[in-house]
């Protein structure tokens, strides 16, 4: 096997999707050759065009194989890669625990199975294809790397000098773990996000015009491609059940209390909720702080919002987070500026004096 525990390439990604894409481009941006396998010829040609690498050719010898593939085809791709070639195999698929059952179970591949090293980043979008992939994907988010009992550590190693050539920040899971992780914060909501949305589809156009920022932030990741997410979530089926089976018992205490107006225990439902909330960690994984939002009216026009961040940094406060929520009857936006709770005061007068509407 090739020296690892130190990424100096080729790099191969099997898979030019978002993510396949994007891990190219970075590796490429990091000055490291990258060679694209795919079975559609025009992805890999369109991967090519924006940068990411080249076409691979038979007689190249990657030094890391990247598998980015839909979770059905993951355990085979893996497998065939393993085969293939002396380099190490990591994946980036959202299940990890199925694909390294079918490794181990499979006699051809089981052999060489101590290069294989599962990897997941959490970052994507509802956007697919290597048109919407970017370099910058990675930068900041969590990569988990998911070590079998049996890997390598100098595949390990390797594994992850590309999460940081990337720009991602290293999360260590068990396999199990993981799959039981991304069951809580990614694959459940999900679900829920398509069921919210769902109410949607066929309601009466006024209904549809008092939706506002909170119903988009609720559905948006319903718009991802059913077909990925039934893969998904069918590759991590226990895990999702039995999420699914304690949010079932609240649902159905919720309606309980609303329809027995028992206001104390839909309460206390919520104050669990107010609790996940303030679960989720904040920026550069310190513990969330409390913030405020402070809402400003801005008008349709060129250079408006940079003219309302321009005047929030005159205002000498850091801002947070900000959303912009698009008036559907008026050329206005309402932009919410989420800070510090004990800043939202003084952004709110700051940005009245330079004669912004804003409210709380």
């Amino acid at each position: 096997m090739a020296e690892t525990g130190r990424l100096v390439g080729p790099v191969e990604v099997v898979g030019t999707g978002l993510v396949g894409t994007s891990v190219a481009l970075a590796c490429r941006r990091a000055g490291l050759e990258v060679l694209l396998s795919d079975r559609s010829d025009e992805h890999v040609r369109t991967a090519s065009g924006l940068g990411a690498g080249r076409a691979r050719r038979p007689d190249d010898r990657p030094q890391l194989v990247v598998v980015a593939v839909p979770p059905d085809a993951l355990g085979p791709v893996i497998t065939a890669a393993l085969q293939a070639s002396e380099a190490v195999v990591t994946d980036v698929g959202s299940i990890k625990a199925r694909p390294l059952a079918h490794v181990l179970a499979d006699p051809s591949a089981a052999g060489h199975a101590a290069r294989y090293v599962g990897s997941h980043p959490m970052a994507g979008s509802e956007h697919s294809g290597p048109l919407a992939a970017t370099a910058t994907l990675f930068e900041g988010r969590p990569w988990a790397i998911t070590p079998h009992p049996g890997a390598d550590v100098a595949a390990v190693e390797l594994v992850e000098d590309l999460v940081r050539v990337v720009g991602a920040v290293v999360a260590w899971l068990t396999p199990e773990e993981h799959d039981r992780a991304v069951a809580r914060i990614s694959h459940v909501p999900h679900l829920v996000s398509s069921l919210v949305a769902a109410r949607l589809a066929g309601a009466p156009d006024n209904h549809l015009s008092l939706s506002g920022q909170g119903v988009r932030d609720v559905t948006r990741v319903a718009a991802g491609d059913p077909r990925l997410y039934g893969q998904i979530v069918s590759g991590n089926a226990a895990a999702v059940g039995e999420l699914l089976v304690e949010l079932r018992r609240d649902l159905d205490a919720m309606i309980e209390a609303i329809g027995a107006d028992q206001r104390g225990d839909l309460e206390q439902l919520l104050e669990v909720g107010v609790a996940g909330t303030r679960a989720i960690p904040g920026k550069h994984g310190a513990p969330a702080t409390a913030t405020v939002s402070v809402f400003v009216t801005v008008p349709d026009h060129p250079g408006e919002l940079a003219r309302l961040l321009a005047d929030a940094v005159a205002s000498e406060v850091n801002v947070e987070d900000i959303r912009i929520d698009h008036d559907t009857s008026r050329p206005t936006g309402l932009v919410e500026l989420v800070v510090d709770e004990r800043s939202g005061e003084r952004l709110l007068v700051s940005l009245e004096s330079r004669g912004w509407v804003t409210h709380r």
